[in-house]
């Protein structure tokens, strides 16, 4: 529960130096990537977290690895500031949270869809025009893809949920049934 605090604090702030620099999308870009990078290092991960490591190596290290992903000087700072404070652990959570936010500024609503089979182009775009359309919002489709629904989809938003699946409509008829 604390880390979930925590990350929710640093990134409302990382957020807001974004929002007010008018770099959401890029910082977005770079947080994550610099979260995709660490995760492929596990060596680097243990390094960070440890204790035993003073906290000035582990800044350099944070630092070089920056540079060598070309993050701007803010997030480059941000980064050395979670490792400084030894929060470099909660980077993950960060990201998942700074992404929450700026969708949220920009009008974004993110629609994970579970489906049986891939949608096509077509399929796709009918969809997220149509969840739009209900919602007033742009949509953003997460894909998920369970063949025990059988066909049909189911749309997650928040704490809505759309299930137009057809393991779904046989549990309606089920429960239908078994009432009567």
């Amino acid at each position: 529960m604390l880390n979930l605090q925590l990350a929710n604090k640093y990134s409302r702030a990382i957020f807001l130096l974004a929002q007010e620099e008018n770099k959401l999308d890029e910082y977005g870009k770079e947080l994550k990537q610099l979260s995709a990078d660490i995760d492929s290092f596990p060596e680097l991960k243990t390094y960070l977290a440890s204790p035993m490591i003073p906290v000035q190596a582990k800044k350099e290290v944070a630092a070089k690895a920056g540079a060598e992903e070309g993050l701007s000087p803010m997030v480059q700072n941000f980064f050395s500031l979670l490792v400084e404070k030894g929060r470099s652990e909660l980077l993950d959570e960060i990201v998942s949270e700074y992404e929450n936010f700026a969708n949220e500024a920009q009008g974004i609503v993110v629609a994970d869809v579970t489906t049986a089979r891939d949608l096509n182009g077509s399929q796709t775009d009918r969809l997220s025009n149509k969840l739009a359309e209900i919602t007033g919002k742009t949509i953003k489709l997460r894909p998920h893809l369970d063949p025990k629904i059988i066909g049909g989809v189911v749309v997650r938003m928040g704490d809505k949920r759309i299930d137009g699946s057809l393991t779904g409509k046989l549990q309606a008829l089920q429960a239908e049934l078994l009432a009567d």
